[in-house]
């Protein structure tokens, strides 16, 4: 039975956060069964409009629309669960999906991938939850700044540590070498800023993220001092996330070793499964492709080795030779014995709950 201990965002209460994976990967399903579960489901904004047919449209509008009709069909399948979405600031339209996010009324907008300094004015007086995802605690302390402009602190701040999967907010050489700070300490120093009264007339719930992958892991960060956890690798191999089960295997399959860090085309570092794909672009050879998004503002497709976009794309549908799979350091972990059901299908967010909760309160 799940009974993970509650925290609370203003005046919504959850037991952790399910992190927003792109593209399509953490959508309708995977977002209303965590919510349904009492987590907070998060749906990743990321080129959704790519994942469906919109006749006559352009690609800007067609992933507005898109956005906007998933957080209808989540709300739909979890009335009263807490549902957000996930909005990097990197991405090109960052303002046109934050204004579509904030107009179907989600619970919370998670933002990272940059500074989002100007989230707060985009929403306005919205009752929206709004949650920075920063690196270290000088981030903190600048976007806090930025913030006050519009008179505004953020409602919580999700410290994402080196361990996590997909784009990082790290230089690849410290991840490489192992010099990067750790979540721990981090978070540490991130708490003692957001508990800090003389910053903040209330305390500020810090949310650790990169890495957590049991319930013992949580319970350890709630024990520094942290409100909750944001996990998103461990989401993945089960049976609601929405990704197909062709992406979901590559985790079972991935050893150690398989996790590997790359250079992302948009200039930052990332974390992934090894595969042919990433093997071919490690080798230098030339990936033809034709730019036909335009999604993130750093990305330059004349200096770009491959379309990432086009990439996590085939990946979630299950094409692997002109793709791969993001996922976080512990992806190797997943195993048919832990993720499969006795009839062979992937467990659901359910039983994935239910075994955190037992892991939490097992000493």
């Amino acid at each position: 039975m799940n009974n993970l201990p509650k925290f609370k965002i203003g005046d919504l209460e959850m037991s952790l956060i399910q992190g927003g994976m792109g593209i399509g990967v953490s959508s309708r399903k995977l977002a209303s069964a965590v919510a349904n579960c009492g987590g907070a489901g998060i749906i990743s904004a990321v080129e959704l409009g790519q994942l469906r047919e919109f006749p006559g449209m352009k690609s800007i509008d067609a992933n507005r629309q898109a956005l906007s009709d998933e957080i209808k069909a989540t709300r739909e399948l979890s009335k009263n669960g807490v549902i957000g979405v996930n909005i990097m600031y990197a991405l090109t339209d960052y303002h046109g999906l934050v204004e579509t996010a904030a107009k179907e009324n989600v619970d919370m907008i998670i933002s990272g991938a940059g500074l989002a300094k100007d989230l707060p004015e985009i929403v306005g007086n919205s009752p929206i939850k709004l949650i920075p995802i920063v690196s270290d605690v000088r981030a903190a302390k600048v976007l806090t700044k930025l913030w006050g402009r519009y008179g505004k602190v953020p409602d919580a701040f999700i410290v994402e540590g080196p361990k996590a999967g997909g784009h990082l907010g790290f230089k690849y050489e410290d991840l490489k070498n192992g010099t990067a700070h750790t979540l721990e300490n981090i978070a540490s120093e991130v708490i003692d800023f957001a508990n800090d009264k003389n910053n903040f007339d209330s305390k500020i719930p810090v949310i650790v993220a990169g890495g957590i992958y049991t319930g013992q892991d949580i319970r350890r960060f709630q024990n520094l001092g942290a409100a909750g956890v944001q996990m998103g690798t461990r989401f993945v191999t089960t049976y609601e996330c929405d990704a197909s089960n062709d992406f979901k295997k590559t985790y079972l399959d991935a050893s150690k070793e398989d996790i590997v860090l790359i250079k992302s085309p948009v200039g930052l570092p990332g974390r992934a499964i090894k595969n042919s794909f990433l093997e071919k672009v490690g080798r230098g050879e030339e990936i033809d492709f034709k730019c036909k998004y335009n999604c993130l503002k750093t990305c330059v497709p004349k200096d770009s080795p491959y379309c990432i976009a086009n990439a996590l794309l085939g990946a979630q549908q299950g094409n692997f030779n002109e793709g791969f799979a993001f996922a976080g350091t512990n992806a190797y972990r997943a195993t048919e014995k832990t993720c499969l059901d006795e009839n062979g299908e992937f467990i659901t967010v359910k039983t994935l709950m239910d075994r955190l909760s037992k892991e939490y309160h097992s000493r």
